[in-house]
Formats: C-alpha cells, structure tokens, sequence
C-alpha cells in the first residue's frame, strides 16, 4: 500500500501536466488546438462552447469558424497575411502551424450555430 501513494500521485502529476487534448481531432487538428492554447488563447476563446474570449475584442475562435463565407481557404489567407492582424497580433505564423490552426478552427463548425449574446 505504501508503494501505490507515490504511484498515484506521480500519474496525477502526469495527468495535470500533460498538454490538453481536445476529443475526436486528427493529428493535425490537434497540432493546432495545441499552438491555439499555447498562443492565441490569452486573447481569444480557442475551445468549443467558450462563451467569451478574455480579451473582450477578440472573437472565439467557434464564432469565427461559423462565420458565414469562412472557409478553408479565407482562414489559411487571413492567417498568412501578416497585414490583417490589428496591431496587438504582429507575429508570423510558419505554413506548418497555419495548417494545423486551419484544421483545428473547422472542427468548430456546427450546423445550425447561433452566437451567444
């Protein structure tokens, strides 16, 4: 028995550590729900049902990938265009981690979406 107790709290430890997975994502998915939680969640909500980002002016990430007219291919052109980030966003994203976002950001997508009020 007293052999378990340091188990135990070593497999809590590890558990708390470990970076956060979010369910059911590719590999790739799951690159860039780990970059959002790593990068953009100290302004933006990056999960899903998030109701509010912690920076009152930027947006979840779920109201953006349910934005009408957002596709693949408008989030990978915003996210490589340095020069459509406001100002407080000025960092280049490599084509890897713009990938990995992309994917993530679409598993956001639920049809029949209303943004919370």
């Amino acid at each position: 028995m007293k052999h378990l107790l340091p188990l135990a709290v070593m497999a809590l430890i590890a558990a708390v550590a470990a970076p956060a997975k979010a369910p059911h994502l590719s590999p790739k998915a799951q690159r860039g729900f780990t970059f959002a939680q790593a990068h953009c969640a100290v302004c933006h909500a990056v999960g899903r049902d998030a109701q509010q980002s912690p920076e009152p002016g930027a947006p979840p990430f779920e109201l953006i990938a349910n934005k009408r007219g957002v596709t693949r291919t408008t989030l990978t052109v915003f996210l490589r265009d340095a020069h459509n980030y406001p100002e407080a966003m000025q960092f280049k994203l490599d084509r890897r981690a713009i990938d990995g976002l992309v994917s993530y950001m679409l598993t956001l997508r639920r049809p029949g979406y209303h943004p919370p009020i």
